[in-house]
């Protein structure tokens, strides 16, 4: 029986090896060894297996949100908003259009990296 990875299973495992604990945190794991694990409870899986309980690392988050956390900034939010809306009123403008000029330049590149002739070589 071949192993399942996390995304197959049809649920979250209550412990969580050593090794998907940071990922699950969506930390790197010198972060998570620094600040985290000292705070939790180590469960020994076998002789060598290393776990963490689930709700210890939800428990631990969710302190580090109210620890850390700030609410979104509202006006700001609101003028990117207002900001955008100008930008993208009708009429045209002047200018050149980025997307066909970067699609030109990658149907040129892209037919000098195929074409048959080598570029830059002299006949002898």
């Amino acid at each position: 029986m071949s192993e399942q990875t996390h995304s197959q299973l049809p649920f979250v495992p209550r412990f969580i090896r050593i090794r998907d604990a940071p990922f699950y945190l969506g930390m790197d794991k010198n972060r998570f060894n620094a600040e985290v694990r000292p705070a939790l409870t180590e469960i020994k899986i076998g002789t060598q297996g290393i776990a963490f309980d689930r709700n210890e690392l939800d428990a631990w988050a969710d302190d580090y949100v109210r620890r850390v956390g700030t609410p979104g900034n509202q006006k700001l939010e609101k003028e990117t908003w207002q900001r955008k809306s100008l930008a993208s009123s009708n009429g045209a403008t002047a200018g050149t259009s980025t997307k066909s000029s970067k699609a030109n330049a990658f149907a040129k590149a892209l037919a000098q990296a195929t074409s048959k002739k080598p570029k830059g070589i002299s006949p002898a």
